[in-house]
């Protein structure tokens, strides 16, 4: 791939997700869009580049963009986050909500997998959740991913990965080769696309947004925009939750660490009404 196409596409995808590529990846790039030149009839990579550089053709644009961003995830991924959320987070809430609803906002939904998770552990806890319901709004800036999470149908392979078996078992349906999970788990999940830069005041506000490995392919300002922008969407001293390798210290004050649990964030209120009046 030659310089100024790396570039073109470097630039075209940062302003659409805001995903930074270094220089380092033109391999990673070239491997991705091989797949794409070949399913839309071109000869190489350099022909779809100039069809893009001259029709500016949205469902190419798209495709690329789509095959640009990572979907890895997986059932329960990190293990930690779910475990703050059953016996941190849920309790908290409940007691707050006293029979209300928790509204969770998984920020990166990929193919659907944390969604599926966070209603495996509400269900799990049942009366626990002292009559509280708990309603999950999974985006995504892929369709393709989230018409996966819709079907909510995965492989052998998808299914072992974090998931225990005894929640195989017990929440999903043998179809074929693949695996459909139960009908009931999709009730209070909701998909949207969505893309982070843009605005998303219109979804509401949310107790907990689970926003995962997803900051790290961001330069700092839109790091910056993003979370200060999420802060705003959170129900009063609502909590954020972030990838291991991801922080809010050194980008924003509109969230502050909780102690003892890695990756787990709190609104702070006064931080956010300064900002306001300002």
């Amino acid at each position: 791939m030659k310089p100024a196409d790396f570039e073109f596409v470097s630039t075209m995808v940062r302003e659409r997700s805001g995903l930074v590529l270094s220089a380092d990846k033109t391999y990673l790039v070239e491997s991705r869009l091989a797949p794409i030149a070949r399913k839309d009839g071109f000869a190489s990579i350099d022909d779809l580049i100039s069809a893009i550089r001259v029709r500016r053709d949205a469902k190419l644009i798209e495709s690329v963009v789509d095959a640009m961003t990572t979907n890895e995830t997986f059932f329960f991924r990190d293990k930690t986050p779910f475990d703050i959320f059953e016996q941190s987070i849920l309790p908290e809430l409940v007691a707050r909500k006293r029979g209300g609803t928790i509204k969770v906002w998984c920020a990166a939904a990929s193919t659907g997998q944390e969604p599926y998770s966070l209603a495996m552990i509400a269900e799990a806890l049942g009366p626990k959740l002292g009559g509280c319901k708990l309603e999950i709004l999974g985006t995504d800036i892929s369709e393709r991913c989230l018409e996966k999470a819709k079907a909510g149908i995965y492989t052998q392979f998808e299914v072992q990965r974090g998931l225990p078996v005894q929640m195989l078992l017990k929440h999903f349906k043998k179809e074929g080769d693949a695996w459909k999970i139960d009908d009931r788990l999709k009730t209070n999940i909701r998909y949207r696309t969505m893309n982070l830069l843009d605005d998303f005041r219109a979804l509401g506000k949310f107790d907990v947004i689970f926003c995962r490995n997803v900051l790290i392919y961001f330069d700092m300002p839109t790091k910056k925009m993003v979370l200060e922008r999420m802060a705003q969407q959170v129900e009063g001293a609502g909590y954020l939750l972030l990838g291991a390798a991801e922080t809010v210290l050194g980008v924003t004050d509109s969230f502050k660490p909780v102690a003892g649990s890695r990756g787990l964030y709190v609104q702070d209120p006064s931080k956010l009404a300064t900002k306001a009046a300002a």
